[in-house]
């Protein structure tokens, strides 16, 4: 049983203690918050008990009563958390995005290293059956012709952006915007179905905060393109495609795929491939760090964990690229 504790009192965080728990391989114990106040909230509302509040951050670092932390705190406090709790030889889940820079996870992940414990970018739709089997349909499909994905989502935070606020995912202060919150889902499948592209280019809306409210990617690569919509301003419903000259698989979504549908031009047929979804939304996630937590020295654990961590530092460094290429600055 992996004892563990949270950072953050959000939506996500509920999410994460609840797909946690159900998988009877992790306890929560301590719920780290600013405020016991909001902490005692948050308890209430997921109907916690036995938790521990700890509102004093060195007395949290050095608690013997959990090996494991999940951070979901603002996206610029990420790096200055875990790097705290590495050096105290906590093992570490960071929400996505997990940094701004690739220059930061590396270290952070040197850090990991020399202190024997693990760090993870809780990108939770690479861990699901049907992110995998797209994986290997693509791998199986010749002549790849391009691809589309999407995912924009109304936030209800713009409606203060428009009254004059900045709240924390819009900021350049706290590492906000449209790609790194759902353009992130979409740039994690193309890494992992079609590898590193050769060139990027990001056509972002910004907007008055200074990030992207929404944007289009074009990722590059040797014979063909991959285009990916996102945004944080306005709802899409748009489904994603990955063509070739013979099929296109057509995906319900990326960040959460539930249907795969495969279309073959010869025949003119198209036959479902999907399986079941998780019922919830971060049980894979949680099965997964816990299957290297609890087997440190497992041969197929440790290569697990190598290539979520090659993945992870891909994804970073192409996201920061697409930042700066669209002249994103955080503070």
């Amino acid at each position: 049983m992996i004892n563990y504790a949270v950072i953050g009192t959000s939506m996500i965080t509920g999410k994460f203690i609840e797909s946690a728990q159900a998988t009877n391989k992790w306890d929560l114990t301590t719920i780290y918050s600013r405020t016991a106040e909001k902490a005692e909230n948050f308890i209430d509302s997921e109907a916690l008990k036995d938790i521990t509040i700890e509102t004093d951050w060195n007395a949290f670092l050095n608690s013997t009563h959990f090996s494991t932390v999940y951070i979901a705190s603002p996206n610029s406090i990420h790096f200055q958390q875990a790097i705290a709790l590495l050096k105290a030889k906590k093992n570490v889940v960071v929400e996505k995005p997990i940094f701004p820079t690739a220059a930061e996870l590396k270290e952070a992940q040197r850090i990991a290293k020399e202190n024997n414990v693990f760090i993870f970018e809780a990108a939770r739709h690479i861990h699901e059956a049907n992110f995998k089997i797209v994986k290997e349909l693509v791998a199986n499909t010749p002549n790849i012709e391009g691809a589309t994905f999407a995912y924009s989502k109304y936030s209800s935070r713009y409606d203060q952006v428009l009254n004059g606020e900045q709240p924390n995912i819009f900021t350049t202060k706290f590492a906000g915007g449209a790609l790194v919150d759902l353009g992130i889902y979409l740039v994690y499948s193309a890494v992992a179905w079609f590898g590193v592209p050769e060139r990027s280019h990001y056509f972002a809306k910004k907007i008055v905060t200074g990030v992207d409210g929404s944007g289009t990617i074009i990722l590059e690569y040797p014979d063909f393109n991959v285009t990916l919509l996102t945004g944080k301003i306005v709802q899409s419903y748009l489904g994603s495609e990955i063509y070739s000259n013979q099929s296109t698989i057509l995906l319900d979504a990326v960040n959460a795929i539930t249907t795969i549908d495969v279309w073959d031009r010869k025949t003119d047929t198209t036959t479902a491939k999907g399986v079941e979804a998780p019922e919830l939304l971060l049980y894979d996630e949680a099965i997964a760090f816990a299957s290297v937590i609890n087997n440190p020295t497992d041969a197929k654990a440790l290569e697990d964990y190598r290539e979520w961590s090659e993945l992870s530092l891909n994804v970073t460094t192409l996201v920061e690229s697409l930042r700066k290429d669209a002249g994103i600055v955080y503070d």
